[in-house]
């Protein structure tokens, strides 16, 4: 009787001190959440916190920002290709970016799980704050999310995810200076029908909620809502904006989405909202595919038409294989549109230099 009372006791304490002594913590099924609570980071304030004042981007200082940068391709494919390190990031400074977009696709989140891919996420944020340049987090799907039809299977997500991403990513990444804009989702389109119906009216208390939902947990970073078809269309705000202070909007102006003359026209679709709101073209771009000529009739058109306006703009994409790309390869050689832009960011093309 003796014995069996002894073993029952050690077996309890084998159970009860076993996890501690090996370092890990057994969390019960109800404690096994996705996401993880923000962690002490001694460089968190080193960047100027970036806030809404009018129209404007400005500092802590109140000087009034442009951004200018370019978007990197998802994390988990860089990672899985062998090129996710801080070399990386020391390239895209290199092109005399400030801003660096980090498109995260649905599938990648899902498949790497959310606390993984917070793993990435800090290590960017840590590398870019090293380098002094800020990010974007985009939720990066294509679709319509109001009937959660997408128009490709990597962009399927539901509102809920949705929802979720972004309570994780601002639960996480509150009072981080170095993040200073949530793009809250990549490109709302309906696909001429083909993904149903989205009113403007629907899509606005969409990211009312998602607003709402960070809010809550970060009250500094920027939130950007994308306009409709795309992205690319603002007219909306003529008469309804999203019904929050401090955010800012997004627009991707392709060349293909006007027909020349373009300036009337981007100035009708998105240009106008410049004036009372602070405007992020968070992705363009042109040529970068082999054999395709780089248009810098266009890129000269579009780069003087968003600084002219004061608005920022981020280029797509610093990858060898997506496009329209700025890399020819790994090598990390640049495209004649890498080159362009390479130009535009520091501010040395001819329109630039008058």
């Amino acid at each position: 009787m003796k014995n069996r009372v002894f073993m029952l006791l050690l077996g309890l304490a084998i159970f009860l001190f076993l996890p501690t002594l090996s370092g890990q913590e057994i969390k019960p099924w109800y404690q096994d959440g996705p996401w993880l609570m923000p962690k002490s980071n001694p460089k968190a304030k080193i960047l100027p916190l970036i806030r809404v004042a009018g129209n404007k981007f400005v500092n802590q200082k109140g000087d009034t920002i442009l951004f200018r940068g370019l978007s990197i391709s998802d994390p988990d494919k860089i990672d899985r290709q062998g090129h996710w390190n801080k070399g990386h990031f020391e390239k895209v400074k290199e092109m005399g970016t400030m801003l660096v977009r980090i498109p995260v696709h649905p599938v990648a989140w899902r498949e790497r799980t959310p606390e993984k891919y917070l793993e990435l996420l800090d290590q960017a944020v840590e590398w870019c704050t090293d380098l002094g340049m800020y990010i974007i987090i985009d939720w990066h799907t294509i679709g319509n999310l109001g009937m959660e039809l997408f128009q490709d299977p990597m962009y399927i997500t539901s509102k809920t995810e949705t929802y979720q991403f972004w309570r994780t990513i601002a639960q996480h990444f509150s009072g981080n200076n170095t993040i200073a804009f949530y793009e809250l989702f990549n490109e709302p389109t309906i696909y001429r029908g083909q993904l149903g119906s989205l009113p403007w009216s629907e899509w606005k208390k969409i990211n009312e909620n998602m607003i709402s939902l960070i809010r809550a947990y970060d009250t500094e970073t920027i939130p950007l809502v994308a306009g409709l078809d795309w992205a690319y269309d603002l007219s909306p705000l003529r008469d309804d904006p999203i019904n929050a202070q401090g955010i800012g909007y997004v627009t991707h102006p392709y060349a293909h989405k006007r027909s020349k003359p373009w300036e009337a026209k981007w100035e009708e679709d998105f240009g106008f909202a410049a004036g009372n709101f602070p405007i992020v073209a968070t992705e363009f771009g042109f040529g970068g595919m082999p054999g395709q000529p780089a248009d810098t009739d266009y890129g000269n058109s579009i780069i003087k038409y968003l600084e002219g306006k004061g608005i920022s703009w981020e280029c797509w994409v610093f990858d060898p294989e997506w496009g329209p790309r700025l890399l020819q390869s790994w090598q990390y050689d640049l495209t004649d549109a890498g080159k362009f832009f390479k130009k535009a960011m520091h501010h040395e093309l001819d329109f630039q230099k008058k």
